[in-house]
This record gives C-alpha cells, structure tokens and sequence, in this order.
C-alpha cells in the first residue's frame, strides 16, 4: 500500500512557481458589478463546444461579481501588458475600479470587458461554477473570439513575469 504525507501548502506553492504560465486578465461586467484581476489559472477544457476554465480565489468576496454577472472575459496578456498586469493583480496600489482606465476595452457577446490589444480574448457564458477547496472554478462556453498581433506573450515563473 503506497502511504504518502500531507503535501505543506508553502511546498505546494514552491513547486508550483516552477511551471511557467501564460497571464491573463479575467473581466466581468453587469447588475453585480464591475470586476477585473490577474489570472494564471486558466485553460481549455474543450473545442466542441468551446469552453474554458478559470480559477479564482474564494478568499475575496468581489469575485462573486463574475457569478452574479454570468459571464467573464479573458484576455491573454502580451509582455507590453505588464503594469496592466500589476495593476489588476492588486500590487501596484490601483483602485479596483480605476485599473479599468489604464487600457482600452471593448464588449463583445456577454458584456464583459475585453482588453483591446489582447494576445487573445475569451469572451464567455458562465455555464457552470465549482468551489474547490480555496477557489471557484469557472466554466464558461466560449461566445465571442478575438486574436491579437503575434507579440511576445507574458509570462509568470518563479514568482515573476517573463518575456521570450
């Protein structure tokens, strides 16, 4: 019988900074509000029907506005997006709702804010929401595409962004 000890989150967190990840903002807009933050947690679950996944943390309570609203955006980030990328991740000291005012958006399908000069934009249907031990899992059926220039995409690894 194979035994195996409790995985320590800081261990967890250490070597999950070894997989580098594309950055992304994820959006939402509508009667809950508006709301925008950093994302790396984000991926395909299938192309027929198109559906995404993303994940967001529990711990605050302002993404309830992306199941309120039943729709999000993502927008993948290229590496001239990195202030944008501080700035919705909350470490430069923006106000939520004034990180809006730093690039330009525009709506697609849903309503949600799609980031103008994106690598790539999502726009989507929530169709499902799953909590997840700390975070809520997205679902959402793809219903609006945009593809960007072919820029360098910006990169989270080892607990910093990265270009190539």
């Amino acid at each position: 019988m194979l035994k195996s000890a409790p995985i320590d989150p800081l261990t967890y967190r250490d070597a999950m900074a070894q997989i580098a990840e594309a950055v992304h903002l994820v959006t939402t807009d509508g009667p809950a509000g508006r709301r925008g933050l950093t994302v790396t947690a984000f991926t395909s679950v299938s192309d027929k029907p198109a559906t995404v996944l993303v994940c967001l943390n529990r711990a605050n309570a302002a993404n309830e506005a992306f199941v309120g609203n039943g729709n999000f955006a993502v927008s993948t980030l290229a590496s001239p997006h990195r202030d944008l990328a501080d700035a919705f991740s909350g470490k430069s000291g923006v106000e939520a709702e004034s990180r809006f005012g730093l690039a330009d958006w525009e709506k697609l399908e849903t309503g949600a804010p799609v980031l103008i000069g994106a690598l790539a934009a999502f726009d989507c249907e929530l169709i499902e929401s799953v909590d997840m031990a700390t975070h809520r899992v997205l679902f959402g059926r793809v219903t609006g595409l945009r593809i960007g220039d072919s820029l360098s995409p910006l990169m989270y690894h080892r607990r910093g962004y990265r270009s190539f």
